[in-house]
């Protein structure tokens, strides 16, 4: 259980993020989460049942996440689950595009870290979030790729330099997230139902999959440094 204990995730007005904040809720835990939306946040307090401290967040910009941090004080458990993610061809992609990338995945969580670590508890830990891209080659996925073994070389690092705090990292597969909600929703189904197929447990993840993870290396205090691979088998296909 996880009463009496602070939790800030930063992406936690939709998808994994409101779901980590969900479970966390439900085992007695103070959440904070932290969101660019004012409307998604909104949504996410109503339906968390205003349980949660909401506060509006662009990780892009290190000052306001220095703020924040100063505004939030002490705390025991960061999760960053907030990233804009994006795909295409090394060569035509803009270099804008993939700077971008980086900004939003790596120098986010860095930004993230770096100021809240100070005002952590040293039996606390950090939850970043890389992806199977780093771990399966895949087309279109160069940058994408890249960034997220960033983070997990980072998150690795981090657990030596940051100890006695625990760093872990979770590398989600495909999730059925409102990240997708922009594709169609026939093309969104079959990509769904193709790669389903192909996987080993014959489904396509949920934010409640990869969030029971976060709470497991929130939990467990004898797990730091490690990569934790929730994407139903993608990386042996």
């Amino acid at each position: 259980m996880l009463q009496g204990h602070k939790i800030v995730i930063i992406g936690g007005s939709s998808g994994i993020g409101m779901q980590t904040a969900k479970q966390a809720i439900e085992q007695g835990a103070e959440v904070i989460i932290a969101s660019r939306s004012e409307d998604k946040l909104k949504a996410a307090v109503s339906a968390l049942n205003d349980k949660v401290t909401a506060y509006k967040l662009d990780t892009t910009h290190e000052e306001q996440v220095q703020s924040f941090f100063a505004t939030v004080g002490r705390f025991d458990h960061l999760v960053i689950s907030a990233a804009e993610t994006s795909g295409g061809s090394f060569l035509e992609t803009d270099t804008a595009k993939a700077r971008q990338l980086f900004d939003n995945k790596f120098w986010g969580q860095y930004y993230a870290v770096k100021y809240g670590a100070p005002n952590m508890s040293t039996n606390g830990s950090i939850t970043l979030f890389s992806g199977v891209v780093a771990y399966k080659t895949m087309t279109g996925s160069s940058i994408l790729g890249a960034v997220n073994a960033a983070v997990s070389n980072l998150g690795q690092t981090l657990a030596l330099e940051l100890a006695p705090i625990r760093v872990n990292i979770v590398s989600p597969g495909i999730i059925d997230t409102p990240s997708r909600s922009k594709m169609p929703e026939e093309t969104r189904n079959q990509f769904y139902d193709s790669l389903a197929g192909k996987l080993p447990v014959r489904r396509i993840g949920q934010p409640e999959d990869v969030a029971q993870s976060v709470l497991y290396l929130i939990q467990n205090g004898f797990v730091t440094g490690t990569v934790l691979h929730v994407e139903g088998g993608h990386i042996l296909t």
